[in-house]
């Protein structure tokens, strides 16, 4: 057939044509993958990489339905008041912003992206590659290393830029060593057997291996997306790490880091349904060889037994929502908040069975848990997560398993803190208005409220000194450092100056069952520590 240019225009047009198709689709392909690497490096930190909710409100196309592309991008550029949220005008251009808010739009919630066990190998850097090289004993004047008090930095807005782990002695209230950690730190566990280590975890599930002694990080690993989850065993030869994304949890080498075995946390909720879970508190306890885990959406507790294969027991319809946890009796008691059920269930995790469920306000929270011996018995203390109609911190006999009292408190409260030395509980204001400022101490014999301490910024995550002279309390948001009390005159002592200071974690914390229970009354209450830690 002749070819004319009539037809070979018109077959210009139409190979253009076929080509233009795909150099489409690779546009909108490019632009997807702009956004999404946008929304992982300035969002997912706080709003989770499956789009699904962090420390912040999930952003997919069903929470976003109705809302105005306008108002969204107002948001962004402007930040959220009283939040972790910054003002992104100036950091990213304006473009970038209306194709995020676009992006973010039309993104459905991920359906738990994978972080397999190779991708955890491959993540493992190492920093220091002989540590026999390090000091033999710290670098610092110290008297007694439980005297260190590490601060989770979550850096300039709250949000990773400059986040890092601050150690300060708490004799002295002077920093004596700090820890980059790329991402907003979030949790800081201690090794139980080596006083040596502690571990870092940041709100991007990295973990980092911190030599306290020298005051450096030596290897890091990245167990999953997000999520804070992590426990020492107590021989301080494990650690379990759990996320929010994937749905998993990853059995490590505490020395190596190197990943052992993952669990996929899945299984049947107190409603019948087969789901696939978040990982809510992970624990190791004195008592046994084991983690505990809770998987916050199935409802259930797992006790992972630290032997050959890594059996699981599963302890099932422990409530819904499960979240944070803390231990009793000599580490054999375990007592775990259900947000939705308005409950705390206490486990026995050597019969490996609920005990009893208890009354607990609305949106019980227990934080790192804390628990006092008052008059021959065991009292636990649990906050409420958020403004109930009702805003109370829940008193439970322990050993009796019942409830004591519920104390009206002037808001929403997170993370209670006690210590046998001192004379008061102490439980952080959560509220979104001037209460967020306060803390306030509930005298430990009469259970009431006595003392109300202005504490300014956002006021939260109490902790006392291993020694219970001081009382430390982060001032994050606007205030920006740590305010220091004297545990008995509730005088200010000292004000430590650092970006955004959230979780404050003694370490002393080895030392105790939980905040509040000494190792001496463990001892002279239960008569077998000893025996259980054998």
């Amino acid at each position: 057939m002749k070819i004319t240019k009539k037809r070979l225009s018109q077959a210009v047009v139409t190979g253009l044509a076929a080509l233009c198709l795909p150099l489409a689709l690779q546009a909108a392909s490019d632009d997807e993958h702009k956004y999404h690497q946008l929304f992982e490096d300035n969002c997912a930190s706080c709003h989770g990489s499956d789009h699904g909710g962090y420390l912040a409100p999930a952003l997919n196309a069903e929470t976003l339905k109705g809302r105005s592309p306008t108002a969204l991008r107002t948001i962004i550029m402007a930040g959220s008041f009283d939040t972790l949220m910054p003002p992104f005008y100036g950091k990213l251009s304006d473009d970038n912003i209306r194709g995020l808010v676009s992006h973010l739009k039309l993104t459905p919630k991920l359906d738990n992206p994978a972080w397999t066990i190779d991708d955890i190998k491959k993540s493992i850097k190492v920093y220091v590659k002989d540590e026999s090289t390090l000091p033999a004993k710290p670098t610092f004047k110290i008297d007694d290393i439980d005297d260190i008090i590490g601060v989770a930095a979550r850096g300039k807005y709250g949000r990773g830029e400059g986040s890092r782990a601050i150690f300060i002695n708490s004799k002295t209230h002077q920093k004596i060593g700090e820890v980059p950690t790329g991402t907003a730190a979030h949790i800081i566990e201690y090794n139980p057997a080596n006083p040596r280590w502690a571990y870092v975890k940041t709100d991007t599930a990295e973990i980092f291996k911190v030599d306290l002694y020298s005051m450096q990080a030596v290897r890091s690993v990245k167990t999953g997306f997000n999520g804070p989850g992590i426990g020492v065993s107590r021989d301080g030869k494990y650690i379990l790490a759990g996320s929010f994304v994937p749905h998993n949890a990853v059995l490590l080498n505490a020395d190596t880091l190197e990943p052992i075995k993952t669990f996929e946390l899945e299984g049947i909720d107190p409603d019948g349904k087969q789901v696939s879970s978040d990982s809510g508190m992970i624990i190791g306890t004195p008592f046994d060889d084991i983690f505990a885990i809770a998987l916050e959406n199935a409802g259930q507790v797992w006790v992972i037994d630290l032997k050959e294969g890594f059996p699981v027991t599963r302890i099932t319809n422990v409530g819904r929502h499960l979240h944070d946890a803390f231990l009793t009796h000599g580490g054999r008691k375990l007592m775990i908040a259900s947000y939705d059920d308005s409950i705390v269930a206490a486990i026995d995790l050597k019969d490996r069975k609920i005990i009893k469920k208890l009354e607990a306000g609305c949106v019980p929270h227990v934080g790192g848990g804390s628990a006092v011996v008052v008059d021959g018995r065991t009292l636990g203390f649990g906050t409420n997560f958020g403004d109930c109609d009702k805003t109370v911190v829940s008193v439970w006999d322990l050993d009796k398993m019942e409830v004591v009292k519920q104390i009206p408190v002037d808001g929403g409260t997170e993370s209670p803190a006690a210590h046998a030395n001192a004379p008061y509980v102490a439980v952080d204001i959560i509220s979104k208005d001037r209460r967020a400022r306060t803390v306030q101490l509930i005298d430990k014999k009469s259970l009431e409220v006595v003392k109300t301490l202005d504490v300014g910024g956002h006021a939260y995550f109490p902790e006392y000194s291993a020694d219970g002279k001081f009382l430390y309390i982060s001032a994050g948001y606007s205030g920006d450092q740590v305010v220091v009390y004297d545990s008995f005159s509730l005088e200010k002592v000292a004000t430590i100056p650092m970006e955004s200071p959230a979780g404050i974690f003694s370490h002393g914390r080895v030392r105790y069952m939980t905040r509040g229970l000494s190792p001496d009354e463990l001892a002279q209450r239960d008569g077998d520590l000893k025996g259980a830690k054998k």
